[in-house]
């Protein structure tokens, strides 16, 4: 008999694999809907498991509870993918780092902030609002500032690396000149408010950064 139930859980172990990623899908893609168009106060936890089609239980076993639902829902808009992801395993820090040139690398990534920032900039902002009113967001909304900060500095010293940074710039001042302008207040006050393109926004800040920053 034993014999006869191991392969019934091997072959079932899969289905339910896929059908816990697809709860957590639908949760994630749900919350993210709710939270930027009605904002973290202004939706509930309850209004979340009915639009993704589960009960309350099944939401907070699938993510958590209504903090952690919006950290994930940060995480996977940052990764574009069902987890996070740290920067330097995203295929576009990759190709940034093995570019040769400081031209091509902030092209590369202007091109990817052009790609990331039309799902993290209304993400980012419901976010900031939240920061405002939940402890909990709020020490999300840090550790995310303070993650971006770290970043840039590592993309300026591979800039730096190059040769081609000015010289009368610091690789902490050529990081903060990078990270508020990739900052999603930037993007949402160029494209939501004045109508700009996600491509124009990608364009210009590439042509910004190398008028900025290089000799």
């Amino acid at each position: 008999m034993a014999e006869d139930v191991k392969p019934r859980r091997r072959y079932h172990a899969p289905q339910r694999a896929e059908r816990a990623a697809a709860t957590r899908r639908a949760v994630l893609d749900a919350a993210y809907e709710l939270f930027t168009r009605r904002g973290y106060a202004g939706t509930t936890v309850a209004q979340i498991a009915e639009r993704a089609g589960v009960n309350v239980d099944t939401l907070y076993a699938a993510v958590g509870r209504k903090p952690a639902l919006l950290r994930e829902v940060v995480e996977t808009a940052i990764s574009g993918q069902d987890r996070a992801v740290p920067a330097e395993e995203r295929d576009y820090v990759r190709a940034i780092r093995a570019a040769a040139t400081a031209g091509e690398k902030i092209d590369l990534y202007a091109g990817a902030l052009a790609r990331i920032a039309p799902r993290t900039g209304p993400v980012f902002r419901a976010l900031r609002d939240a920061a405002t009113r939940d402890p909990d967001c709020a020490a999300l909304h840090t550790e995310i500032t303070r993650r971006r900060a770290a970043n840039m500095l590592l993309f300026a010293v591979d800039l730096r690396a190059t040769g081609e940074l000015r010289a009368d710039l610091t690789d902490d001042e050529v990081a903060d000149i990078v990270w508020s302008m990739n900052a999603a207040e930037y993007y949402n006050l160029l494209v939501d408010d004045r109508g700009w393109t996600p491509q124009r926004y990608g364009a210009f800040l590439a042509d910004a950064w190398r008028r900025l920053l290089l000799r």
